[in-house]
This record gives structure tokens, C-alpha cells and sequence, in this order.
């Protein structure tokens, strides 16, 4: 391993070759602004990542020449690239990523690392973020570190040895923040029908925006609650420090707040500073359905942009324009599903472009994808209620989903269902 500059650390990225980031708060900032420098000496640089929190300098409409971004899920940052062909989006579970690095389907010729500096031993931690990046760390040609001071030791299976790494920079540079806006009163009656139907005891996966913090703000009350999900945020300090999220009832990694990532602000990161109820693990054992599957009580809380009457989920799309990706949900879903006690909670708002348009639909919009099919659908939340559609024909499930369904676009879905033989 060498110590050198950021220019140093990237000058052997060639045109045409593949690069890994690491992603959401521990996006590499330093080393990606110092190769999208090097822009006028590179073509067609692949640059492969999950949703990375900053500015992405690579996918700015001038950088297309240069670097072809390979989303394996999209963030805001890229889907004006992906949607206008600058960008590939590349569908595929969480879970999977790992995988597609090891057989080589994804071949990697650099992957760019924010860790901590070494300790006394050689180790460095991948702090916010672990994911798929020990998979990316072995299958990469070159392996080059941000030693970032500023970056949270965290524990579990976080750790990289400096025997691992090719080119070292040091830095301090904070990992990037996220705040969730003020809740409004949508989100809170979301939130408190999610809450409802979560039992003591139970582990619970949940993502970030305002109806994952809507759920939590309703949470307070519960009791022993664990944490076993792909991603945390500020949302789950909350709950440790109000007594509600404990572990002490998991089946697993009792006592652990067990991630592969989180995004949130400073608060969050200076509680898993060497926090050892938190332990962050790669998204091939967080979203393992087999892990997931063992909690007996497995609550997981995921989002969608609309859902159709026979209760087809659309999560990563609107029509044809990409907007996310498939991520975790379809592993989680299945994984809770399969639980004893397990439940699958898809939470929405009712309706979308200031109340004009109702998410729940007779049919999807061309070209969207679902994300979670009909068969694995089981409860879906809205404002106005909950919809049970596990075991239940079409008929009974777009019944059930008009009654969620905003009250001003109820006589619209029905006479719908009529025309589609669903009533």
C-alpha cells in the first residue's frame, strides 16, 4: 500500500475500464472528484454504483463522453441521466449485488473506498456504509482508500486490512447528511396505521423519507423492539434512546441493531461510533430471505409509487421513467412473508401530484415497473386505511384497495373494476 495524493490515487484509471464507489453517505468524494478532473483524457469510463449521496459530478450532461454511470439503483443525482440514455440502469435485488461482482458478470478494474485510517492493527472500518463492497474489494484489480478521519468506526463485519489496499489518500471529510422535512398529516395517519400493526417484539426493517420517520414518531409505546434491515436513519436513534428498540427478542444478533447502511446526519453518526449494539453487515446476510425469514416477528415496511387493483406494487418507476430501482423490497417481502409472525407492509399515500392523481389504480402505467408482484403482495397502508390481500381473490382485493383508496377517486376505481370484471 502507498500513501499519495487524490490525482496520484486515480492517475491508472484507464478510458474503458469499470470502477466501483461506495455508495449513500459514504460516497468517495474526494477520489470521484479527482477522476472527473481527469474527464478530457478519459472515454466511456463505467462507473457502477447503488444510490451515492452528493452532487455526482460524473453524471453531469457534459461528462457523458467520459463516464457512463451503471446504476444499480438510482438516486436523485442520476436519474436525469439514466432516463435521457446518458446512464444504464441495471436491475437486480440487493441481495444479489455481491454476487455479481464475485462471478464476474460485473467485472471490476478499481473500486474507490471511505473508510476510516488503520488502527493499531491494520484494520480499517467502511463506517456508514458496508453493502457490497468487501465483494467489490475482493473482485477489483486496484482497491484505492479514502483514510478519512472523519469517517465512524463501526463494528461487525465492517472491516478492510490495509493488506487489501493498493493506493491510500488521506482525508477528513464528514459523511454527507440527510434530513427528513417536517412531517405532515398524511405521513402521520400512515404512520400511526403502520404502527398498529406492529407487535411488541417484533424486528422491523424500514427505509428513509417521511413516512419510515412517521412510523418511528408512532412507535413510541412499543415495547423490545429489534432492528434487522438493509438501511437506518436518525429515526432509530430515536427509538434506542426511548426505550423501544432494545433486541432483546430477536432470534439472531439479539441485542444488535444489525444494517448494511445508513443515511442521516451527524447525530446518527456519532452514535455508531464504536457503538457495539450496531453491527453493520454486507446485503447478502441483511437481505438474506433465509436471515430474514428466522425473526419470527419480521415487520417490513417498505414504500411504493402505485399500486393497481389486483394489488401489483410499483416501486421503481413511473410508466416508463425510471425513478429508484428494485433494492431491498422483493427481500424483505418475501422474507417477512415467510416469518411466523411475519408481515409485509407496502405504506403509500393515496394519492400523488397534490392530491390530482390516486396511486391506487386500475391498472399500472405503461412501461412501469412492478417491483413486487400480486402474488407476494400481502398489506397495503394508505391515509385512509389498511388492505389485507393475502389470501383474498381480485375481486375481494380491489374492494379492500378501494377502500383505501382516496375518497374522491373511489366512484372513478369502482366503476373501473366493474370494466375489468373486478367487481
Amino acid at each position: 500500500m502507498r500513501i499519495v495524493t487524490a490525482e496520484e490515487a486515480v492517475a491508472g484509471i484507464r478510458s474503458s475500464e469499470q470502477v466501483y464507489l461506495h455508495c449513500a453517505a459514504a460516497t468517495p468524494s474526494i477520489l470521484l472528484d479527482a477522476l472527473v478532473a481527469r474527464a478530457p483524457e478519459l472515454e466511456d469510463v463505467r462507473v457502477v454504483h447503488l444510490h451515492c449521496e452528493g452532487p455526482g459530478p460524473h453524471l453531469a450532461p457534459e461528462m457523458a463522453p467520459h463516464f457512463r454511470h451503471r446504476a444499480l439503483f438510482i438516486g436523485p443525482n442520476a436519474r436525469a441521466a439514466v432516463n435521457e440514455g446518458r446512464a444504464e440502469y441495471i436491475p437486480a435485488f440487493l441481495s444479489d449485488v455481491p454476487r455479481l461482482f464475485e462471478t464476474g458478470l460485473l467485472p471490476l478494474d478499481a473500486v474507490f473506498v471511505n473508510a476510516t485510517p488503520p488502527d493499531a492493527h491494520g484494520f480499517c472500518s467502511l463506517g456508514t456504509s458496508v453493502e457490497a463492497m468487501h465483494a467489490a474489494i475482493r473482485a477489483a484489480r486496484t482497491v484505492i482508500v479514502q483514510f478519512n478521519k472523519a469517517v465512524p468506526r463501526t463494528l461487525g463485519e465492517s472491516f478492510i486490512h490495509v493488506d487489501q489496499i493498493d493506493l491510500a489518500v488521506e482525508c477528513d471529510v464528514p459523511p454527507y447528511e440527510h434530513r427528513v422535512g417536517e412531517l405532515g398529516e398524511v405521513e402521520r395517519r400512515i404512520g400511526q396505521f403502520v404502527a398498529d400493526l406492529v407487535p411488541d417484539g417484533a424486528t422491523i426493517q424500514m427505509g428513509i423519507g417521511g413516512i419510515p420517520a412517521a412510523v418511528g414518531a408512532a412507535l413510541t409505546g412499543k415495547k423490545d423492539l429489534g432492528v434487522h434491515t438493509e438501511m437506518f436513519t436518525d429515526v432509530i436513534v430515536d427509538l434506542v434512546e426511548q426505550g423501544v428498540i432494545n433486541g432483546s427478542r430477536k432470534e439472531r444478533n439479539r441485542g444488535k441493531i444489525v444494517a448494511a447502511f445508513m443515511i442521516g446526519t451527524r447525530r446518527l453518526y456519532d452514535f455508531v461510533r464504536d457503538n457495539p449494539m450496531v453491527e453493520m453487515r454486507p446485503v447478502d446476510f441483511t437481505n438474506d430471505t433465509h436471515v430474514i425469514r428466522s425473526f419470527s416477528r419480521m415487520t417490513a415496511i417498505n414504500s411504493a409509487i402505485e399500486v393497481d387493483l389486483t394489488g401489483q406494487v410499483v416501486a421503481d418507476s413511473i410508466g416508463h421513467q425510471m425513478y429508484s430501482g428494485v433494492g431491498g423490497q422483493m427481500d424483505f417481502v418475501r422474507g417477512a412473508s415467510l416469518a411466523s409472525e411475519g408481515r409485509a407492509i407496502i405504506a403509500l399515500p393515496a394519492t400523488a401530484a397534490g392530491g390530482t392523481m390516486s396511486r391506487i389504480v386500475p391498472s399500472i402505467k405503461e412501461g412501469a415497473g412492478v417491483v413486487t408482484t400480486r402474488a407476494h403482495a400481502r398489506t397495503i397502508v394508505t391515509e385512509w386505511g389498511v388492505a389485507e390481500l393475502w389470501g383474498r381473490s381480485l375481486h375481494d382485493r380491489a374492494e379492500a384497495l378501494i377502500g383505501i383508496a382516496d375518497p374522491a377517486f373511489r366512484d372513478q376505481l369502482r366503476s373501473e373494476a366493474r370494466r375489468l370484471h373486478l367487481d
